[in-house]
């Protein structure tokens, strides 16, 4: 066999893939629109009219060139121009290939909360998508002005069809320039009968009191959206109150991070570390039993010396072990408040994230559309055919399913 390297030139090399990919992608876009024209004027470039009656029209070269940002680099296409028709040719197939594809939109939001400011845009994004990419500060702008109209349409949008089992709310705080105080997002997310996950509110509240939540909570009410089974957040008084008023019927789970954390503050450092691996072994007793033993274990060795510790941690201890009352699969998902705070775990939002927003009607929107590009990452619960006998309202204890007419045995 003959080293015949006729034909590798003409392929793409590993450093010049996506040169080549972008390349085709123009070609293609390029042809599609030439074909159109062929097929509106009934005949190729150069050819003559073939008859009298044929339609009429002309190519008369292109109009500017015109630059559609990919994720993976930015292509220039021409769209052709004719002459002697009575109304202006316009393409059907242009207006399907988006300045922005959908990727470089999402990527816009986590850039700047990021802390990207706005003109900034271009320079940095330059080296993605290449030179000219339609991205500016003033186009940056006028999207942010979008994301604010789309929030409110979306804040409006009915939740009748939505099966809730599972929600899970926080607060997001953020601190905003023309703003004299800082302002919580009241962020809730909820758990679905089929198992996914989807973001119910982003609305902005003063400092997560109960009339903020209880509006929050309300407004999903009104849309629609039935009462969850249960209920997780953090020890904010806000959020219980509001959850007692608008959600009654709900269970209650208070997250086991937020009461870590606390229970540690309460202790020397130089205890932390063994106090720490008592702590987990109580939120992670596989049962309500062992979880009371675990607790006893921690009161015993902290008790005399830091009983402030030890008092943390008993307190509101009904809130602290729902989740026993439901799918053992399901508990990772419910110890903590995790799924609200995870899409914001590499952006400081309580602290000074968000100092760049001039009001905080523009915070939220940004926000908002952050969540939703998280949202499409969000992975479904751990048996979701599980979360269907939750919705019904079957019975579980320390995670397994209850024979009905067995009846509850008491904490």
């Amino acid at each position: 066999m003959g080293n015949d390297t006729r034909g590798r030139s003409s392929g793409p090399a590993w450093e010049t893939l996506e040169v080549w990919v972008r390349e085709g992608v123009r070609e293609m876009i390029q042809a599609t629109l030439e074909e159109e024209l062929t097929e509106l004027l009934g005949r190729g470039k150069s050819e003559r009219r073939a008859a009298v009656d044929a339609p009429p029209g002309y190519r008369n070269g292109y109009g500017k060139p015109r630059r559609l940002a990919m994720s993976s680099g930015t292509i220039e296409v021409r769209r052709p121009r004719v002459r002697g028709l009575e109304e202006r040719f316009e393409s059907r197939v242009l207006p399907l290939f988006a300045r922005r594809t959908r990727e470089v939109g999402d990527l816009i939001p986590e850039l700047y909360l990021h802390g990207l400011a706005g003109g900034d845009f271009e320079l940095a994004l330059r080296g993605l998508l290449g030179d000219g990419a339609p991205l500016s500060k003033t186009s940056v702008g006028r999207l942010r002005v979008k994301w604010t109209a789309e929030h409110e349409a979306w804040r409006r949008r009915p939740l009748g069809d939505r099966k809730v089992v599972y929600a899970w709310a926080d607060g997001i705080y953020v601190k905003a320039g023309l703003e004299r105080d800082k302002a919580a997002l009241l962020v809730v997310i909820g758990a679905m009968s089929d198992g996914t996950k989807e973001v119910l509110a982003v609305v902005p509240g003063y400092r997560e009191s109960t009339e903020s939540w209880a509006s929050v909570l309300r407004d999903l009410k009104s849309r629609g959206l039935g009462t969850p089974k249960l209920l997780v957040a953090d020890g904010n008084l806000g959020i219980w109150g509001a959850a007692r008023e608008v959600w009654p019927e709900a269970a209650e789970q208070r997250c086991w991070n937020h009461k870590t954390a606390n229970v540690l503050d309460r202790l020397p450092k130089r205890e932390q570390a063994e106090a720490k691996t008592l702590l987990r072994a109580v939120a992670y007793a596989p049962s309500r039993a062992e979880a009371v033993e675990a607790r006893d274990a921690f009161g015993a060795r902290y008790g005399a010396a830091q009983p402030d510790a030890v008092s943390v941690l008993e307190d509101d201890w009904d809130r602290m072990t729902a989740f026993h009352d439901f799918p053992e699969p399901h508990w990772r998902h419910l110890r903590t408040t995790n799924i609200v705070e995870s899409p914001f775990a590499s952006v400081r939002l309580r602290t000074t994230a968000a100092k760049r927003f001039k009001r905080v009607d523009n915070a939220t929107a940004l926000i908002w559309r952050l969540l939703l590009v998280a949202e499409k990452r969000f992975r479904k619960l751990n048996a979701p055919q599980l979360l269907g006998d939750v919705y019904e309202g079957k019975r579980f204890e320390d995670g397994k399913p209850v024979p009905e007419g067995r009846p509850r045995i008491a904490a």
